[in-house]
């Protein structure tokens, strides 16, 4: 019979990690989603970028603590990108499935991402609104063609109902260089760490 492994013997690491897509996929959903488990009929668009934080316990009893930055989605906003992806050690590009061109734009992100964000960072595609299947636009073979082409990891997600959000950054989780970062011992249990209001809305970030 194998030994239980004792609490001292857990491992923790955190890594930066960025939404990007255009206004209205569903980024902050999809997060919050992720962070709370909520999914909020009605919000106002993101200013700047939000942060939260949240936790992943892996196997090996390994847990991954991610510090997200949300971006907003609207044109006047993209200059400030560089400076949430800047030293990210992760990114999730977010397309709607039910707008093609989400699914264009979401290609330049990754592009942008590949030439100018840190070497090594981690991709997820996600093709969110997977609830609204009634309406797509974007064939699922297409996008998981392009991911793969890209070096993506791929998933189809619904902030709505939750389908494949956990799933999503896990895997990310999962591909992060867990045993080159400044991982460490982690001190005590205090589970998920979820942010009381959601999120801090901020125009700059010092990251």
């Amino acid at each position: 019979m194998a030994t239980p492994r004792t609490s001292s013997q857990e491992r923790f690491a955190q890594f930066k990690l960025v939404l990007l897509g255009e206004s209205f996929v569903g980024k902050s959903s999809l997060v919050t989603r992720f962070v709370k488990d909520e999914f909020l009929e009605q919000r106002e668009s993101t200013i700047g970028a939000a942060f939260l934080t949240q936790t992943v316990s892996l196997e090996d009893n390994k847990t991954v603590r991610f510090e997200i930055w949300d971006t907003a989605g609207q044109e006047r906003y993209k200059s400030l990108a560089p400076m949430y992806y800047r030293n990210a050690n992760c990114a999730v590009v977010v397309y709607d499935i039910t707008q093609a061109s989400s699914l264009e734009r979401s290609k330049a992100w990754v592009k942008e991402l590949q030439h100018r964000a840190a070497d090594g960072i981690i991709i997820g595609l996600a093709g969110n609104k997977l609830d609204l299947e009634d309406k797509r636009e974007v064939p699922t073979e297409e996008a998981r063609a392009y991911a793969e082409e890209a070096g993506l990891l791929f998933f189809e997600t619904s902030a709505l109902t939750g389908e494949n959000v956990l799933e999503l950054f896990t895997e990310i989780a999962r591909k992060v260089p867990f045993e080159n970062s400044t991982a460490r011992p982690r001190m005590s249990a205090k589970g998920v760490d979820l942010n009381k209001n959601g999120g801090t809305e901020a125009q700059g970030c010092n990251c």
